[in-house]
């Protein structure tokens, strides 16, 4: 596995012509093709030694490499005897850190150890994490980010990201702060008002977690840069109780602020980053509140380079599942009743996305939206209750009877998938289980709540009650299940399917707007990527988190294609390889060496010396 996650840009000249690493499977240009080699050339990232000297080098976490400095290096930058007499390579260190890892007592500490090498030794830390990235996952991002949100205030240790407050409601004031991260070569920046932290709620600034860990993913599983990137959380209160009564919490104590001020302090904020770091600056906007999710995005998606993962990565990669699910089905999504148990933000979004691609397979939005049934809060949506709903959920009401009784919903309508997206634990019971296999021979139910423990049911639950026949897929990780001798390995619909390559793509194309056609591409590119062996021998409907940085790599390329098709890719002059110009663009986990090797002139242009004539000394010729 550790060879898969190798770096994807060279960063050596050696390197650069004789590579074995496997990440792309192939050498990445052809060093007896010119042109290969002058595009190798116009795309490499280059070197620059650091100004950095001594112990500020080694306290800098992009710069640091512990004991793998060679005594060259050690020599050269000033840290020679500051280190330890011992030269490790980087795999040396990885199972050290790694051997370490897994004697820690629980994924909280886990999670505390890796934060902790973050702050030390960016490289390795990435390094880790891609080596072993199905087992690191579900520590750095969902479930266990979920209790580093809750135990922020007492696991904080160093500061991760910028807080922007309601206090700081102005153009220059946030300007300021944004000019105190140190990096000036920011290109996406994920931004959080802790208002719906996974299923958690209201966590205030404790959910600075949430921008963190998914920036962490943007590196490892598509190979942003990580200077690229920048955390920010803004605060302007919480609603949470438990929060302000907390003597470690470490964000404003006041309610929420809502209406014309919150709106102010997001515009200001959207024109403050745009004014910093450039109008294709990527914003992605995760775990706002239902109420404002939506909002959000409709006020500012023509107007900057942003998306909501909530919405329109959750959208993709649950549409991406079902498009696999239609290979076993072998029944086109347009053919298909779907029903949502959930209609916030998230469940919306993947109700939308299934009607642009049902419009895809022929369908008129009218007719697809006829094939969407959503249950909320209040029970079935239906056009009795039109006069209430707003304007997203109107063109799903039914001309049903109103009920909240989900098992007679799924008796009535006799959908071909049901996916639950509630928060509550349980929701599909083994009665509601057992009428989807009823109903059909491949039932197809997505458990997308997240963490775990809001699952609307187990994986072993869907395997066992529908005896093995179950697409299944989840929205946080469950551990395999075995019945009947056969091996199940449920999906985890998880979003880092998608939102990293087209993350990828809007940022090294400079794209101006990201509109759902591009999410829905990636949704068809996740879907193709699931192996025939996947589903036919395991059931499992997504693709091994293994390859997900290809699977980013390929998305990134399609929506370079699509954006420079429609206009919204700004880049100049367009890649005339976009793929070869993506792999030198992305991240390397292999240490490179900081100090620029030296060359030479010609000896006549660096010749010492040039006659002068004898200048008079008229102070020395004095008597």
């Amino acid at each position: 596995m550790a060879s898969l996650f190798r770096p994807l840009h060279l960063s050596s000249q050696t390197r650069a012509l004789s590579r074995s690493s496997a990440v792309a499977s192939h050498q990445i240009h052809d060093p007896d093709d010119p042109k290969q080699v002058a595009l190798y050339k116009l795309y490499r990232p280059e070197r620059v030694t650091p100004a950095k000297r001594g112990v500020e080098l080694l306290k800098t976490p992009r710069l640091n490499k512990g004991m793998a400095f060679s005594i060259y290096e050690r020599q050269y930058l000033g840290i020679h005897g500051l280190l330890p007499p011992a030269f490790m390579t980087e795999e040396q260190q990885a199972y050290r850190i790694m051997t370490k890892l897994r004697q820690q007592p629980d994924n909280l500490a886990k999670y505390i150890q890796l934060d902790g090498l973050q702050d030390r030794n960016e490289k390795l830390f990435y390094r880790v994490l891609c080596d072993n990235i199905k087992e690191l996952m579900p520590i750095v991002y969902t479930p266990t980010v979920g209790l580093a949100c809750q135990k922020f205030g007492f696991i904080y240790r160093n500061p991760k990201g910028l807080y922007v407050t309601i206090n700081d409601n102005s153009i220059s004031k946030i300007y300021q702060i944004l000019s105190n991260w140190p990096s000036t070569d920011v290109k996406a920046i994920v931004v959080t008002d802790g208002e719906r932290i996974l299923g958690l709620g209201d966590l205030g600034a404790y959910g600075i977690g949430i921008p963190v860990g998914k920036l962490a993913l943007y590196v490892a599983l598509a190979g942003m840069q990580p200077d690229w990137c920048l955390p920010v959380l803004i605060d302007v209160g919480t609603d949470n109780q438990e929060l302000l009564n907390d003597p470690f919490y470490t964000g404003l104590r006041r309610k929420r602020v809502r209406g014309a001020e919150y709106d102010s302090l997001l515009d200001n904020f959207m024109k403050a980053c745009t004014k910093r770091f450039g109008q294709n600056c990527l914003i992605q906007f995760e775990d706002f509140g239902n109420q404002n999710a939506y909002r959000l995005l409709d006020r500012y998606q023509q107007k900057y380079c942003m998306f909501n993962d909530d919405i329109q990565g959750t959208a993709s990669v649950v549409v991406a599942g079902l498009l696999a699910c239609t290979r076993v089905t072998k029944k086109k999504l347009s053919q298909e009743k779907i029903v949502f148990l959930g209609a916030g933000g998230a469940a919306t979004g993947v109700a939308e996305m299934c009607v642009l691609q049902m419009i895809h397979e022929g369908l008129t939005e009218e007719e697809a939206c006829e094939k969407i049934y959503m249950i909320d809060i209040d029970g079935l949506i239906t056009k009795n209750r039109a006069a209430h709903l707003s304007d997203r959920h109107k063109k799903f009401a039914k001309d049903l009877p109103d009920t909240k009784n989900l098992l007679e919903v799924v008796k009535t309508v006799q959908p071909g998938a049901l996916i639950g997206a509630s928060t509550v634990t349980g929701a599909f019971s083994e009665e509601i289980i057992k009428e989807m296999c009823a109903i059909n021979p491949r039932p197809i139910i997505f458990a997308l709540s997240n963490p775990t423990s809001k699952a609307e049911c187990t994986a072993e639950q869907a395997y066992t009650i529908s005896n093995g026949s179950v697409l299944f897929a989840s929205g946080s990780p469950f551990d395999n299940v075995t019945i009947n001798g056969k091996l199940y390995k449920p999906g985890q619909g998880n979003n880092a399917f998608v939102f990293p390559g087209v993350a990828l793509g809007a940022v090294l194309f400079k794209v101006s707007h990201i509109d759902n056609s591009l999410f829905l591409l990636a949704a068809r590119k996740v879907a193709e990527s699931v192996s025939e062996k996947s589903l036919s021998e395991y059931s499992r409907i997504y693709p091994r988190l293994k390859d997900i940085r290809e699977i980013s790599i390929k998305i990134a390329v399609e929506v370079a294609k699509h954006c420079y098709a429609n206009g919204t890719a700004t880049l100049y002059p367009e890649p005339e390889d976009k793929e070869l110009f993506i792999r030198h663009q992305v991240y390397d986990v292999e240490y490179e060496d900081l100090i620029n090797r030296t060359y030479t002139w010609p000896s006549k242009d660096s010749m010492h010396g040039f006659p002068v004539p004898v200048i008079r000394r008229n102070s020395m010729d004095d008597e």
